[in-house]
């Protein structure tokens, strides 16, 4: 039986990051991946240019964090985005900062991003094992052992990074939840985070392709606001989805388990305002001038200056009006009830699309169980968890890379350091 100091489960970030840091004090350490390369998650984010993390500081990132923000808190106090960006520079790739502090690789490469991570590793002479499928963990005495299809490894300390279960054709198929229940783990309900909105009405379906941006959104539940935002969003084939709409599904999505409820029975409703920047004043004025600019035209050409042209029948109906009606002819109740749809257009949501479509996982391993400070669990001397398979989850933008990598460092750190003091 071969024996490490740690071994770490999963080569996602949070793995080649506790990984690396682990090994870098010393310890002998061994990275068990079911693929057969590492990153395949980090290969797909940003599109695949790989949004690595947030040039922000930490209330930033606790700000937009949707579950258990003050469980990262030391973590990110340890290992900040400018500790990220550095750490990947001096690996070998310059970093870009783009809209909304995003930073990128400046090839727009995610797999430059990966090899940089890798290249750390090994660097710290990290041994890899892909394609192997973890089984089984085991503690005897002060030791795991850790069964894969093909062999069996002992180590002192082990570190769980085997990710949630969104995107499982990247390998994220939840294999570290019945590990962490083994050891009397327990885990939250599972569901997608930052994923799409499915709606019922009809019109959404029917303008799939269109984005909007620079529109004001916000999602009410019986009335109730839980959610606004400033930004992008697509109409698609089943409802909407883009960047406002994924942050509206995780925020939302938190809020209703919290009250214990769902989408179907909390009558939520996605607002737009198409013309955030103007007010209802400055609106009516706009309307004015394109109405009597177009006053012999029929309505849906009347608001071709306003609206993108797929737009326009949806935004009339939802009005209560007729396409056809004349531009001079408009009453001051239609005229204010066009104005409210396009200060106000509704959307009610039936739901999300399923977890396989979900950037990030929302539940995971119950945080209350695990030392913020370190990442070792309370319940099993010796066992660390980090990433997504936590009980931990952000918006859009780098923050969720940035939490893995936070979390993977303060769990490669500190088990590396209980072994020196050992």
């Amino acid at each position: 039986m071969v024996k490490y100091d740690i071994i770490v489960i999963g080569a996602g970030a949070a793995g080649l990051m506790a990984a690396q840091k682990a090994a870098g004090m010393g310890a002998r350490v061994l990275l068990l991946e079911r693929n057969e390369k590492a990153g395949r998650k980090i290969a797909i984010t940003g599109k695949g240019r790989c949004n690595v993390t947030n040039d922000s500081d930490e209330t930033t990132i606790e700000e937009n964090m949707v579950t258990n923000p003050r469980f990262v808190r030391s973590a990110v106090h340890r290992f900040q985005p400018h500790d990220t960006m550095r750490m990947i520079e001096e690996l070998g790739v310059p970093l870009k900062v783009e809209r909304g502090q995003r930073v990128f690789p400046v090839s727009d490469r995610s797999f430059d991003i990966i090899d940089a991570l890798v290249k750390g590793c090994r660097k710290n002479h990290v041994t890899f094992r892909f394609s192997s499928h973890v089984r089984e963990i085991t503690k005897q005495e002060d030791a795991f052992e850790v069964r894969t299809d093909q062999e069996t490894f002992r180590a002192a300390r082990v570190i769980l990074c085997t990710g949630g279960v969104s995107y499982p054709t990247t390998g994220s198929t939840g294999d570290g939840y019945p590990l962490a229940k083994s050891f009397g783990h327990s885990v939250t309900p599972i569901n997608g985070g930052l994923v799409p909105l499915v709606t019922k009405e009809n019109w959404a379906r029917n303008l799939k392709g269109l984005s909007l941006r620079n529109v004001a959104v916000k999602v009410t539940s019986n009335g109730k606001t839980v959610f606004s935002d400033f930004g992008e969003m697509l109409f698609t084939h089943f409802g909407i989805s883009g960047p406002v709409v994924l942050s509206a599904s995780s925020r939302t999505g938190a809020w209703l388990r919290k009250k214990k409820t769902d989408w179907k029975n909390a009558s939520v409703v996605f607002h737009i305002d198409l013309k955030p920047a103007l007010d209802e004043e400055m609106m009516d004025e706009r309307l004015r001038r394109d109405l009597e600019k177009y006053n012999k035209k029929q309505l849906i050409h009347a608001m071709e200056d306003l609206l993108p042209k797929r737009l326009i029948p949806v935004v009339i109906k939802e009005a209560g009006l007729s396409e056809t009606l004349r531009a001079d002819t408009l009453s001051a109740e239609a005229k204010r009830s066009l104005r409210n749809t396009l200060k106000d257009l509704k959307l009610t949501i039936l739901g999300t699309r399923s977890v396989d479509e979900a950037i990030i996982t929302q539940g995971g391993v119950e945080v209350r169980e695990v030392d913020p400070k370190t990442m070792e669990s309370k319940l099993v001397p010796g066992l660390y968890f980090a990433g997504e398979l936590l009980d931990i989850d952000a918006l859009t933008g780098g923050f969720n890379l940035q939490i893995a990598f936070s979390t993977g460092c303060a769990a490669g750190l500190s088990a590396a350091a209980s072994l020196k003091e050992e």
